[in-house]
């Protein structure tokens, strides 16, 4: 497990799994923790700790969001936008206990939550910190993980999930680097949805 958390962020990412057993969040939050990584190499002067303590519990709030409502809660057209904001107003609650109890050193407890409660519906950024946690959770969505959950989500392929991340999501990135990330993915996912097309037409030949 260190190889994929540092050690230090093991007890974090210990309290908030139980909450992420919903809508692949689990994995979604790991992913995201790794993608906020190699942001914070792109910049160091953002203090890693507060960044990497809210992403893991950012989403937690979801786990009290009706199952049955949470595909219709996201995407280009919800048909629940409110519970975007509920599932934050939740992962603040849910987040305050949990952090004062680790008392984890470097974090202060109310400048992680202010990042969580706003993380999705929130347009501006509040602090550095903020806009990576805003970054990296955005970068997710175009890993291959990303367009294959979404897919499950809209019921949609990924050649058409790809076109609506790149029509939807890309304009929202806000640092330079995430966008070129972000671009880089769609590049990626563009490549893997449309292979098989591309292959049939080269036996076509």
């Amino acid at each position: 497990m260190g190889a994929i958390l540092l050690n230090r962020d093991i007890p974090t990412w210990l309290a908030a799994k139980p909450y992420l057993d919903v809508r692949s969040n689990d994995e979604h939050t790991l992913i995201s923790y790794q993608l906020a990584r190699a942001l914070l190499k792109l910049h160091p002067e953002v203090d890693e700790v507060t960044v990497l303590t809210a992403i893991l519990f950012h989403d937690v709030g979801w786990k009290m969001v009706p199952v049955d409502k949470l595909a219709d809660s996201v995407g280009p057209k919800p048909k629940y936008p409110e519970l975007q904001r509920v599932h934050e107003v939740e992962g603040v609650a849910i987040a305050r206990p949990h952090l004062h109890a680790l008392a984890i050193p470097g974090v202060d407890v109310e400048t992680v939550l202010s990042i969580i409660d706003g993380h999705d519906t929130r347009k501006h950024v509040i602090s550095p910190e903020d806009e990576l946690v805003k970054e990296a959770d955005k970068l997710w969505r175009f890993t291959s993980h990303g367009v294959k959950t979404i897919c499950g989500w809209f019921g949609t392929p990924p050649k058409e999930t790809v076109a609506m991340l790149e029509d939807f999501v890309l304009p929202q990135m806000l640092t330079k680097d995430g966008r070129a990330m972000a671009e880089a993915l769609v590049a990626q996912g563009q490549a893997m949805a449309w292979l098989d097309d591309m292959m049939k037409l080269e036996d076509a030949r």
